[in-house]
This record gives structure tokens, sequence and C-alpha cells, in this order.
């Protein structure tokens, strides 16, 4: 007899993975393609939604396909979640009409965890802090974007990096160790073949501010993520400057966190879920993270390892009209 099938994915800016799963989560397919942001991968996503779901459903019969579930990363700056892609679903063979779109903060809730009420805290490209109730997004503390919030994200990371790197070449701030990482990756980014220069090298202050102005505008405000890991490890150096963002970021993604549980009624916080690489790859800002959470809810949180098996998740809930159980939840994420 036939097996009815449901699929998940999660669609990120340069990733995007699909799960088919069978109802009571057995994994039987998984595809990985490239990025399918809503906002950021343009025509393309289109494209790399219908890799992965075809690689997923290599082998299987999509007609079998009961239920999906698409959480897409664009839908975090503007809390919508639309719907590009869907009139491809026939040419896999799948129905579009049992086809849903949702934001990856709800596919990064539901991988880590079946409860149906809780709360989410990603730190990645982007920053929020998410409170769930009764299954569904309840209410949102930022996650606004790089010029309006974001705080504690990776870009803000970088972006308070290159700061604190201009304040101590210009006088403003103390001399930090951040200075020479932060220049050299700034500098190789803007042009990997040729040297910046030797006014630069020399430590001129007009050339120095000069190479990071020049570089840092050159590429969109997203690229200062990948300034994040520096940070980190001049602060487990000891470099008081790098220590001091280290400390502002945990306290401005706690103070989010804070803020979102105070939208669940008292007794009703329930299990809090890490996500994004900045909560997920270790490092000081994920430990002070952790230990907060520890000390405001007296339990480890959880951590959204995989936001295609979270999506799978949601979509066999749709289907039973239930949440999934424990033992599902952990054969969908194991």
């Amino acid at each position: 007899m036939p097996v009815p099938l449901v699929i998940g994915v999660d669609a990120g800016g340069t990733t995007t993975r699909c799960v088919a799963a069978s109802l009571d989560g057995a994994v039987v397919g998984r595809g990985l393609a490239g990025g399918a942001n809503a906002q950021s991968s343009g025509a393309s996503s289109a494209t790399a939604l219908v890799a992965a779901v075809g690689a997923a459903l290599s082998g299987l019969d999509p007609s079998l396909v009961v239920a999906g579930v698409v959480g897409r990363s664009g839908a975090v700056a503007d809390g919508t979640a639309g719907s590009r892609g869907a009139s491809h679903w026939a040419e896999l063979g799948v129905d579009p009409s049992v086809m849903r779109v949702v934001t990856d903060l709800e596919v990064a809730y539901a991988a880590g965890t079946p409860s149906p009420s809780g709360l989410l805290l990603l730190s990645g490209t982007g920053a929020a802090a998410v409170a769930f109730r009764a299954g569904g997004l309840h209410a949102r503390c930022d996650g606004y974007g790089w010029l309006l919030g974001d705080d504690g994200s990776a870009v803000w990371l970088g972006r308070e990096a290159v700061r604190a790197v201009l304040r101590a070449v210009d006088g403003r701030g103390a001399p930090t160790a951040l200075a020479e990482p932060v220049l050299a990756a700034l500098c190789a980014t803007a042009d990997p073949v040729a040297p910046p220069g030797p006014a630069v090298e020399a430590g001129d202050p007009a050339a120095v501010i000069g190479a990071v102005l020049r570089s840092a505008y050159r590429e969109p405000p997203a690229a200062l993520g990948r300034l994040a890991p520096l940070v980190g490890v001049a602060a487990l150096d000891g470099d008081a400057v790098a220590q001091g963002i280290v400390a502002q970021a945990a306290d401005r993604l706690l103070e989010s966190l804070d803020a979102a549980s105070r939208h669940l009624p008292a007794g009703e916080s329930g299990p809090v879920v890490l996500a994004g690489s900045v909560l997920l790859a270790g490092g000081p800002v994920a430990s002070r993270v952790r230990a907060g959470v520890r000390e405001r809810f007296e339990a480890d949180p959880a951590e959204a390892r995989d936001g295609a098996a979270g999506a799978a998740s949601l979509a066999i809930a749709a289907v039973t009209g239930a949440p999934i159980s424990g033992d599902i939840h952990a054969r969908l994420v194991g």
C-alpha cells in the first residue's frame, strides 16, 4: 500500500535543503541546491527550489506527497512569506495545493522542538527572538534588518568590529587587536590580488581609514557578517575592545529573548531554541547567551540544526491536525 509523504524545505540565502519523510518521521529522501532566498536570490530561487525538491523525491512517487512546507529566509525582514516558486510544483508532479510557505523562523523553531509553545532566539546573518504559542508565531522581537535592527547578529558584530577599528585609528577609541585582522579581511575581499599599499602597511591613519571605508562600502552590508568570527577570536585572546563587543552582542540578544518571553503567559514559556551560525558554531557570544538562557529558564536550550526537518515536522502536523510527538521529531532531526 502506498505510504503518504511530506516534504520540508529550508530555503536559505546560500543553500536550499529538502527532506522527504513519511508521516511517522522516517526520512526517505534529501535534496540540496543553491540559495532560494525570497528577496536576494532573484530568478534563481525557483530553480534552486525545484532542484532540491526534485533530488529529495528522486525514486519516489511525487503524487504521494500529501503536504509540504517551505521556510524562506527572505520572510524575516518584512514579516511576510511570499509564495514565489509555487507554480513549479506541478512540474515536479507535486500537487501545488498541498504546499505552504512560512518564514524561516517557524521552521527553525520546529527544528529544535515539537513543543507548540516556546521561544526561538536566532543569530546568524540577522537576529530575532520569537514567541510561539499554540503552534503559531505569536510575537517577534527584532529581525528588522541590518539598518534598523538585527542586534547581536553576525552583521552587527562585523559592523561593530569595523567601527572599533576606525575609532582606534582616529583616536576616539582604545587600541584593539581587531585592527590587523579586520583590515586584512576587508582589503583581501576588496582586491585579492593587489596588496593594500605601503601607507596602509605602515599604519598611516589616513591611508588605513581610506582603505577601510573603500572596502566596507564596496560590498553589501550582509558581507560584514564574515568579520564576526574575528571578534570572537580577539575576545578569547584577551582583547578588551572585542570582549566589550561580545558582551554587548550577548546582552542585546538576551534582551530580545526577554522581550519575546513577556508575550507568553506565566508558566507557558516552554523550551528555548537557539538557531543561526553565531549561536550554533560556538564562540564567546554563544557561551554567554547559553549561560543567560540557563540562568533565566533553568534549562539548557535546544538547537535548530536542520531547518528542512523542522519544515517537514510542520507538514506532518498539518496532515494530522496535532503537534508531532517527541519520537517523530527525534526521527526527523536525528
